[in-house]
C-alpha cells in the first residue's frame, strides 16, 4: 500500500503497550464510520497482530473500538471503489507493481478476493493464528468484520447492550468465518441467525456460550482490565504459546481453515453470478451499491419484526 494509505490507517488504529504487565491495546479509532476498517486498516491490523505475536513485551492483546460501538463491519463501499480503481491494492501490492491483475469478471479474481478472508494477511482471519492471548471488548454493534474478531478471540467481554450478527446474511448469505460461528455458537443457534438474518443480543450470545462475560457498559473497561491482568500474570509466555498451539491443532482437526476456504469458494461463486435473484428478492448486485448498501439492507427489513432489525433505532420502536 502507499505511504499515504499507511499513515491514514495508522491514524485510525492505535497500538500501545503496557510493558510492565505485558498487555498491548489495539484500538480501532474511526468512530465516524462506526470503526469500519478500510482495506489499508485491515492490512495494518494484520501487521500489528504479527508484531504482537513476535514481541516479547506482549502476552495479552486487547482489541477494542472508540465511541459507542465496537464496529459494524468492513467499509465495503470503500473496498468496492478500490477494487474498481486499483484492484491490486486489495491484495497488498504497491502502486506500479509488476503484477498483472486478472480480469475482475473471472472466477480466479473473485476467488482470490474472497479468499483473503481465509488468509491471515488479509486482516480478517488474522486473529485465528495469533499465538498470544486475545481479548475482544464489545459494546454496541458487533457486526461483520468485527464479529469475525469476536469469533476468533480467546476471550470476549461484552456490554449488556451489545448486538451481534452479520449484515451479509441479508444481502449475500455468507460470512467468511461461518465455521467459527458454528463452533462457538452451536449449529442450531447459528442457523437461526443465518436464515433469519437477525442480530442476537448479548444475553442470547451469552446463553449459547459465545461470550466470556457480560457486564453493564459502565463496568466494561474494568472487566476487560481484570481479565487482561489475570491472563498476563498466569504463567510464562512459552506456556501460553504452547496452549494456543494446542488449541490451533484442535481447531484444524475440526476443519477451521477448510471451513474458511469453503466459504470463500461459495462466496466467489455467488459473486460470479451463480446466485440468481428473482423479482422481489434482495441480493447483492451493482444496483445495491448504487442505492447504498446500508439503505438497501434497511429497506430489506420491511418484512421483519422490528426487534430483529440490525439498527438500534429501528429496534427501539417496538
Amino acid at each position: 500500500m502507499s505511504s499515504t494509505d499507511a499513515r491514514t490507517a495508522a491514524d485510525m488504529m492505535t497500538y500501545v503497550k503496557d510493558v510492565e504487565n505485558k498487555i498491548a491495546y489495539l484500538t480501532l479509532d474511526r468512530p465516524g464510520k462506526m470503526n469500519a476498517p478500510d482495506t489499508a486498516m485491515r492490512m495494518r491490523y494484520s501487521e500489528l497482530l504479527r508484531q504482537a505475536n513476535v514481541d516479547d513485551e506482549v502476552k495479552v492483546l486487547v482489541i477494542r473500538g472508540t465511541g459507542d460501538h465496537f464496529g459494524t463491519g468492513a467499509d465495503l463501499p470503500e473496498q468496492q471503489e478500490k477494487l474498481r480503481t486499483d484492484p491490486l491494492f486489495e491484495f497488498g501490492f504497491e502502486e506500479g507493481a509488476d503484477v498483472k491483475c486478472p480480469p475482475t469478471d473471472t472466477f480466479r479474481f473473485g476467488f482470490n478476493s474472497c479468499n483473503l478472508y481465509a488468509n491471515a494477511n488479509g486482516g480478517c482471519r488474522s486473529l485465528q493464528e495469533f499465538k498470544k492471548i486475545s481479548i475482544v471488548e464489545v459494546k454496541g454493534y458487533c457486526y461483520g468484520w468485527h464479529f469475525y474478531q469476536a469469533g476468533d478471540a480467546d476471550i470476549v467481554i461484552s456490554s449488556d447492550d451489545a448486538l451481534f450478527g452479520h449484515p451479509s446474511f441479508r444481502y449475500m448469505g455468507w460470512g467468511p468465518r461461518m465455521w467459527t460461528w458454528i463452533e462457538t455458537m452451536g449449529l442450531r443457534k447459528f442457523q437461526d441467525m443465518l436464515f433469519t438474518g437477525r442480530p442476537f443480543t448479548a444475553a442470547e450470545m451469552d446463553k449459547c456460550d459465545f461470550l466470556t462475560s457480560v457486564v453493564p457498559r459502565d463496568q466494561l473497561e474494568d472487566e476487560v482490565r481484570k481479565y487482561a491482568m489475570a491472563c498476563a500474570h498466569n504463567g510464562p509466555t512459552d506456556r501460553i504459546v504452547m496452549q494456543k498451539t494446542f488449541m490451533e491443532l484442535y481447531k484444524q482437526q475440526r476443519g477451521e481453515y477448510q471451513g474458511s476456504v469453503l466459504t470463500s469458494l461459495f462466496e466467489a461463486m455467488s459473486v460470479s453470478g451463480v446466485v440468481k435473484a428473482q423479482d422481489g428478492e434482495f441480493a447483492l448486485g451493482a444496483d445495491t451499491f448504487r442505492k447504498g448498501l446500508n439503505k438497501a439492507v434497511k429497506d430489506s427489513e420491511a418484512h421483519l419484526p422490528k426487534e430483529w432489525h440490525l439498527g438500534q433505532w429501528g429496534r427501539s420502536k417496538t
